[in-house]
């Protein structure tokens, strides 16, 4: 939603069916594609995450689910460093070690209620907003939208902020600044549409077809 906000036609492509899916959709493995890459302008990839969170972090090596989550990261920055035409790759803050050049965005930065920092690796040049802290956040993960209490935090001067879980996928989306319907499974595994709008908008200035 936001490379459309940023002026892109979009398809989306991915393994598994998109019913909710707002644009254009394939059906397929977005490593072995069955267009060609070389007749889009722009190339966004957000290989799944889960072999990099901070949960898998805390179980890996015991055997268990954790040991069990594909890195698909890899192969994809692989399949796109060779392009010439912009493309991104997303993933969580525990994958920085596999995306040596990125840029860090969180939902501060753009007035949401959610943290959510993400890091994007590119082949142009973007800049992050001035950081500011999220004001009231609340959490978009877990199994359901409960509205359960995640955790509480004193800072410095011993004031305790309290963050829970979205009550609902509605809530979640309006915290993300998303304004399409989507279902809970789906705003989950999101990232707020202002992130791909910031970088769409510097993908235009890359391939000239925007003013700075």
């Amino acid at each position: 939603m936001g490379l459309y906000r940023a002026g892109f036609d979009v398809v989306g492509v991915d393994i598994k069916p998109q019913p909710r899916y707002p644009f254009e959709f394939v059906q397929g493995d977005a490593l072995k594609p069955s267009m060609r890459l070389e007749d889009f302008d722009l190339i966004w990839a957000s290989p799944p995450c889960q072999a990099f969170t901070q949960m898998s972090a805390r179980w890996r090596g015991k055997g268990g689910k954790a040991d069990s989550h594909p890195n698909l990261l890899a192969p994809m920055l692989d399949l796109l460093s060779s392009r010439s035409r912009p493309w991104i790759v997303e993933n969580v803050v525990g994958a920085r070690k596999h995306m040596p050049r990125h840029v860090k965005l969180h939902g501060g930065q753009f007035g949401l209620r959610v943290h959510r920092p993400r890091l994007f690796a590119m082949n142009f040049l973007v800049m992050a907003p001035h950081a500011r802290a999220c004001v009231d956040p609340i959490g978009v993960y877990g199994r359901r939208a409960d509205g359960r209490r995640l955790f509480s935090r004193k800072d410095i001067n011993g004031k305790v902020s309290i963050q829970r879980a979205a009550s609902s996928a509605t809530e979640a989306c309006e915290a993300m600044g998303i304004d399409h319907e989507m279902d809970w499974d789906g705003v989950r595994e999101a990232i707020p549409p202002a992130y791909s709008e910031h970088i769409g908008r510097y993908a235009m200035l890359a391939l000239g077809l925007a003013e700075a």
